[in-house]
């Protein structure tokens, strides 16, 4: 059996792929059949213009829409992506078929400690989730653009004073900071993006037989968590383009979730914490958004954007 996985051609996009590739080939080899997985390396629009912010380019789904295109008209069987980066409303045609185990879901600053940031200081990251926390929690803070590969930020990094990278991008491809000052934010401090340190594979619909392989390395604590999440940002309005993020965890059979809304200053940012029971993880995050939409003055914000 051979199937052919589209992803983005960056570093990291290519280890997850080899990742997921490599379960495959092992559960598939439990089974008693032997798979070879083939990667389609596709250049998406956000790749090529790194002169434009992320958010200007149309946010959540710049990164992915090309990627499900290859599947979607057959180039590719199936599509892995980075969580944190798909819209919470899966195009028709496709299914999210796994999460496998998540990584480390935290942001990382990199370049200085949030304590140790003098006055003025200049972050430099292209995400308004990130900045409109800092803000809120250092509204003397400065920021930056800060596009390109994982390397390519890195590289960039000594032009500030700090700047902000997904953990999971860091320990995925083993790059040591062990020159550079840096520290973990707690999601108490910074909430994580949505489904952030988490893979995403997607299929068509239609390929029960491929469905059914991909389940095989899913790991259930992770989807539960994603599932909750990802219910936040489409109550929201699907690809909500204020700051947003959301955490859920499990602990035994309790779901603990967390999201904000926020506006883009940093001047108001919304959090609504829950603890459910693990089964009510499809309801909660549609409940959170709700709450914060409606009671929480989130609306309003949406409306002034």
């Amino acid at each position: 059996m051979h199937l052919r996985a589209a992803t983005r051609a960056s570093a990291l996009a290519q280890w997850q792929t080899d990742a997921v590739a490599e379960a495959l080939v092992e559960a598939a080899a439990r089974s008693g059949v032997a798979l070879t997985v083939e990667k389609v390396l596709v250049e998406t629009s956000a790749d090529q213009r790194l002169d434009i912010p992320i958010h200007a380019m149309g946010g959540k789904g710049v990164f992915v829409k090309e990627v499900q295109a290859a599947v979607l008209d057959g180039r590719a069987d199936l599509a892995v992506h980075s969580g944190k980066d798909m819209p919470a409303i899966t195009p028709d045609g496709l299914v999210l078929a796994s999460v496998p185990p998540r990584a480390d879901a935290r942001d990382l600053l990199i370049g200085c400690t949030l304590d140790g940031l003098p006055h003025g200081a200049t972050v430099a990251t292209g995400s308004i989730r990130r900045r409109a926390q800092l803000a809120h929690l250092r509204p003397d803070l400065r920021f930056a653009e800060l596009r390109g590969n994982i390397a390519t930020r890195l590289e960039k990094a000594a032009a500030f004073d700090a700047i902000v990278m997904a953990a999971a991008a860091v320990d995925r491809l083993d790059i040591d900071l062990s020159d550079r000052d840096i520290e973990l934010l707690d999601p108490a401090v910074m909430l994580p993006q949505v489904a952030q340190g988490a893979m995403a594979v997607e299929c068509r619909s239609a390929d029960p037989d491929l469905l059914q392989l991909l389940a095989l390395i899913e790991d259930p604590v992770s989807r539960l968590a994603v599932d909750a999440e990802r219910a936040f940002l489409a109550e929201l309005g699907g690809d909500c383009d204020l700051p947003a993020g959301a955490y859920a965890t499990l602990h035994g059979n309790i779901l603990e979730f967390e999201a904000l809304l926020a506006a883009p200053d940093g001047s108001t940012v919304l959090r609504e914490r829950r603890r459910v029971p693990a089964h009510d993880a499809p309801e909660v995050g549609r409940s959170v958004a709700r709450q914060l939409l409606d009671h929480r003055g989130g609306a309003r914000l949406l409306e002034g954007r």
